[in-house]
Formats: C-alpha cells, structure tokens, sequence
C-alpha cells in the first residue's frame, strides 16, 4: 500500500475513534442532564415526571456501559444506573451497581451521592451493619446536607444493630426531627427510662400515628419488663386504639413480667380477659388464667371447674380452641384416675404414673402430681414403678423427705431406679422403662369428637405409635410421658 492511501486509512480510523468518543461523552452529558432534571423534579414535589426522568437514566446508562464497557464513564455510568433505581425504591437490582462503589477511588458528589443511595437500600433490605458502612464514607462529607444525612442514617443503622450508645451520642449531636422514634429507641436501649418517659409522654401528646410504640415497648423490656409495663399503661390512655389492639398489648405485656412480677402479670391477664371485643388476646388471656388456675390445683376435685371452662373454650373457633381442646382431654382423663386406676384394674400403676406426670407436665400443677405418685405407692406398693413414683414425689414436695428415703430404702432397696437414682449400672432398667413407654404410646383414650373435630388421642401419647427398642430415640411426642432422668436423682 502506498504512503498516501496508508495516511487515508490511519485518518479515518482516526477520525471513527474521534467520533465515537463525541458519541459516548454527549451520551453520558445527556444522561447527567436526566438526573438533573429529575432530582429538580423531585424537589419541586413533581413526583410522577421525576420517576419518568429516572427511567430514562436507567435506559441511556443501560446503553452506555453495554456498547462501551470498558470506557473510562462506565462507572459513572453504573452509578446514575444504580442511583436511579434506588429513587425508584428498587433495591435490590440498585445495590449490584451501587455495590461496585466499594473498589471506586472517587469522593465527588456524585459518588457521595450513590453511596448514601447504597447505604439507605442496605437499611430498607434489612442489612444495617451494611448500610453503617456506606453511611460512614459520607459523615464527614464537605457537603453539609450530605453530611447531616448520612449521620442520621448513620445513627438510624446503629440503633438497629443494638449499638444504643453510640446511635444515642450521633442523635444528640446532630438531632433531627425525623430521628424522634430512633430516638426513643435509642434512650430505651441504653436504660435511660426517665428520658424515655418524658420522650414518650410529650410524643403521646402530639398524637403521632407514626411512631412505633410497640417495637419501644420491646426495646425497653429487654433492659427491664417493668419499665416496658409502666409505657404500656401510658399507652392504654390513648383513646383512638382499637380494642384488638389495646388487648394485645396488655397480653404481651403479661408474658414478658411472668419471669419477673408474677401478681403484675396475673393482673394484666385479668385486665386483658375483661376487655369487650379483645379477640384473640382475649382468649389466650383467659386460657392463660386458666393455666394458673390449673396450677393451683390440689386435689382431683379441684379439676371440675376449669375442666368445665376448658370445655367451653374448646368448643368456640379461635385460635385457642385446639390448645384448650386438649388440656380438657388431659383433666378429663385425669377426673377418671379413681375408676381407671383403682387397684383392681389391670396396669392401674401404669395409668396412675402416667396421670401423676401429666399432672406434672401438662397442667402444671406439682401439689397434685405429687399427690398422685405417693398415691401410686400407697395402692400399688409391689409395683415396680413405685420407688420411681417417690422419687418423683420427693422432687416436687420435699417436705418429708427422710419418711420417703426410710420407705425407699426398705421396700425398694434393689429396685433398678434406685440404682439409677446412685448412678449404678442396673439391667432391668430398660425393660421397665420400655414398659412403660409401650403402654403410653397404645393408651387411646377417645375423646368425644365437637361438631367439625376429629377424635384425638391422649395428650402425650401418638396414635399408632410403636414402642422404641432399646437405644433408639423416642419419637417426642411419646418422649414426654417418660419420665426424666433427672427425676430420679435423690
């Protein structure tokens, strides 16, 4: 090829390149003049054209990084892409560009921009410890509207990883008026209660629908139930609440002082029962009242009432009802120990252990499981499940013990359980343990079937289930009408 058709060539290739750089830069200009008109249209309240305007940058930056990936706008390019679908509350397809940020030198405003963008996605999705990250790059931004921003977002993400004190120190140093329920959050999370009373009692007065008082309440009973209980009956004053939801709050309320106030919790159960039109939380208060009630038990006559009310619980539709159902089939077949269990029935030991233990496990009532295990002992004396039933006994009510131990170690010196119960090796454990658990998993008692109710077994115990072989784990069902280990020891 001659010289001058060689210069032609060079010159269009030239002139080609040329062109295509004019091409992706007035590209990427038209694409920044979008953003801008649509974060004007934003301002301006103009909502609709500012979602059209960043579709459209999504669309030009789209084109730009495919026909040129490897340019040096691309990542200017990825970021408007990434910065317009977080304006459009698309989270999770803005984070992959927004993401590539990490490996960018660059702090212009731009990158500043899409970086807070990235950090306020981070925190939508539910990732704070992410979004604190991004939200740190801009805190000391030279940029003093980006700057307050990023710091309370910053504080917004560190209240919600549990960093109360470090959140509480960022709000106090750069309040804002959209940070009061992080706030709030905030000063209950680090036990500062009469702060957050004060907070509470001033936003009450205002009537804002927008806070979010329960997840408070929540916050604040991690540090101390009683506290969170003293805000809940704050909260009952507001007149606007609905019963549902005035009931919930009070039943919630009474689960979380159980561990700590049990006359406070009784009494928020009973304020719950008592309330029109509490719902659900209404019926898991009263058959919470119940549970109490049961607990209390002492003999089998005590049975009769709750039993009745259980009864009538099970046969209501609500969410309790199958709960209740069988509670009821549990006192009921307890109310029938003195004829299924008498001496002269076949296996009644076997049926009068395993009613002690539902007694125990199922109602919650120690006084009359106990009752029960010396009454074991007392009517079935050769029974080999009786130094078992003492044992058990002793653990609920060791008032007598050293009468229990005489008994023990007279009658039942080579039982198996005694053995256990010294930590020596005894053969005949399992077998009778396996006994025991044949019976449980084939004891059927049929319960009369409610209108729209199947028929149900007896609680603790699996329709059609096979005794377990020696070594084998128990199904759990079956496992908890076993007695524990731990019952055994002295």
């Amino acid at each position: 090829m001659s010289r001058r058709p060689r210069v032609a060539v060079i010159a269009l290739l030239a002139g080609a390149a040329l062109l295509g750089g004019c091409v992706y830069y007035n590209g990427m200009y038209n694409t920044n003049r979008l953003a801008k008109s649509a974060r004007k249209a934003e301002r301006d309240g103009r909502q609709f054209e500012a979602t059209s305007l960043w579709g459209q940058v999504i669309t030009r930056a789209d084109s730009l990084v495919e026909r040129h990936p490897r340019s040096k706008y691309a990542d200017e390019a990825k970021m408007l892409r990434g910065l317009a679908l977080a304006r459009l509350r698309q989270c999770p397809e803005a984070v992959g560009p927004l993401g590539t940020l990490s490996f960018i030198d660059r702090t212009d405003d731009l990158a500043e921009e899409a970086t807070l963008a990235l950090g306020r996605c981070r925190l939508e999705m539910g990732d704070a410890a992410l979004a604190d990250l991004a939200f740190v790059r801009v805190s000391e931004s030279r940029d003093s509207a980006r700057r307050r921003e990023a710091r309370f977002q910053r504080a917004r993400a560190l209240r919600m990883t549990g960093r109360y004190e470090e959140a509480l120190a960022l709000m106090r140093e750069a309040p804002d008026p959209r940070g009061r329920n992080d706030l709030l959050l905030a000063l209950a999370g680090t036990g500062h209660a009469a702060e957050a009373f004060a907070l509470a009692d001033s936003l009450l007065a205002m009537h804002d629908t927008t806070l979010g008082w329960d997840s408070v309440v929540v916050t604040l009973a991690r540090q101390d139930p009683r506290m969170a209980s003293a805000l809940v009956g704050r909260l009952q004053g507001d007149p606007k609440l609905t019963p549902e939801l005035r009931a919930r709050r009070l039943y919630e309320d009474a689960l979380r002082l159980a561990s700590v106030d049990s006359a406070s919790a009784r009494a928020r159960l009973e304020e719950t029962a008592r309330l029109p039109a509490a719902g659900e939380s209404g019926e898991r208060a009263r058959l919470q009242l119940l549970r109490l009630q049961l607990g209390a038990v002492r003999t089998l006559d005590d049975l009769a009432a709750p039993g009745d009310s259980l009864a009538a619980m099970a046969g209501r539709t609500s969410g309790v009802a199958a709960e209740a159902g069988q509670m009821e089939a549990t006192v009921a077949r307890l109310r029938q120990l003195p004829d299924s269990a008498a001496p002269v029935v076949p296996r009644g030991d076997l049926r009068l252990f395993l009613g002690a233990e539902a007694a125990r496990d199922t109602i919650g009532s120690p006084v009359l499981a106990a009752a029960l295990f010396r009454r074991l002992a007392d009517d079935w004396p050769a029974s080999p499940y009786a130094p078992k039933a003492l044992l058990a006994a002793e653990r609920l009510d060791p008032t007598d013990t050293d009468a229990s131990r005489a008994r023990l170690d007279s009658l039942y010196a080579d039982s198996p359980y005694l053995a256990i119960a010294r930590g020596e090796d005894a053969p005949g454990y399992q077998l009778l343990e396996d006994s025991l658990e044949a019976y449980a998993a084939t004891l059927l008692v049929a319960q009369p079937a409610r209108p729209g109710q199947p028929r149900r077994p007896s609680p603790g115990v699996r329709r059609g289930a096979e005794p377990a072989r020696p070594g084998e784990p128990m199904p759990e069902d079956v496992r908890r009408t076993r007695p524990a280990r731990r019952s055994l020891e002295p």
